[in-house]
């Protein structure tokens, strides 16, 4: 996607170098009091310059930087691995949140914690899960994935609410809600971590993929002979939940996948709505 910026529009918007559409605004705006500005993409470090806007200087100029293309980090630095494991098991407003999704609030000795004042890159702190991404064959750390969270059930008033941890890689990663020791012989798998924990009212032990394309490119696991995947209810949903399925299926894998009836929906949305 690409795009000018609107300098004088939302403070959050898309990137012009990384944006994928409307919605994905990670592109932060700041501008000053002599007319000068900055625009900062929060996961691709794309930066832009607004000199000056000022009616009575020149015209303004924006300077647009390229894009910082770096390899994603093979692994969670230590900085942010010393950060989760100084975090506490689920409580408080983010085990509230959950509750109030009609999620299970996985063991404590999963990949699932909480921060109770997280700031988020717009200002904004406050209660947030983290979820630590481990590589679903090594189980090397990767990622962290933070959701800014209110008690009531609702996310936090944040553009995004959902972020990943810039320069990390996600590709190949889940999130053991349940650890390894929990899966005997079956597994249930979903996108996001609170499809999973709506699941695992049914179905336990449970595992977020973060998105569609890691779903997609679930690897076949040792261990694991039947998988239970839940799809999202949308064409990105569907064809990863059959990619995924078909995989499995090759590998002498017991595979059912299932789905909510009403598109565009998971399986969190029909926990929250019944």
């Amino acid at each position: 996607m690409s795009g000018a910026i609107d300098w004088h529009g939302p403070r959050r918007q898309p990137c012009p170098a990384c944006g994928r559409n409307e919605r994905d605004r990670t592109l932060g705006i700041t501008l000053n009091d002599d007319g000068t500005g900055v625009a900062h993409c929060f996961r691709c470090e794309y930066v832009s310059t607004l000199r000056d806007d000022r009616p009575s200087a020149k015209p303004a100029t924006v300077r647009l930087a390229a894009p910082t293309r770096r390899e994603p980090a093979p692994a969670l630095s230590t900085h942010w691995f010393d950060f989760f494991a100084r975090l506490e098991p689920v409580a408080g407003p983010a085990q509230a949140y959950l509750k109030a999704r009609r999620c299970v609030v996985p063991p404590f000795d999963g990949a699932l914690r909480w921060h109770p004042n997280l700031r988020h890159p717009s200002g904004h702190t406050g209660p947030a899960l983290v979820a630590l991404t481990t590589d679903a064959v090594t189980r090397a750390p990767l990622t962290l994935h933070r959701t800014w969270v209110q008690a009531d059930g609702t996310k936090a008033p944040v553009d995004p609410p959902r972020l990943l941890l810039s320069g990390h890689r996600k590709a190949g990663g889940v999130i053991r809600l349940w650890p390894d020791e929990a899966v005997t012989a079956g597994l249930a798998v979903a996108e996001g971590i609170e499809t999973a924990l709506a699941l695992a009212h049914a179905y336990q032990p449970a595992w977020a993929c973060i998105d569609a394309g890691n779903l997609a490119a679930l690897p076949v696991l040792g261990g694991i002979e039947s998988l239970l995947i839940a799809a999202d209810h949308d064409d990105a949903g569907i064809k990863a939940a059959q990619a995924c399925a078909a995989r499995w299926a090759a590998a002498g894998r017991e595979v059912h996948v299932a789905m909510p009836e009403q598109r565009k929906s998971d399986f969190n949305d029909v926990a929250v709505a019944a």
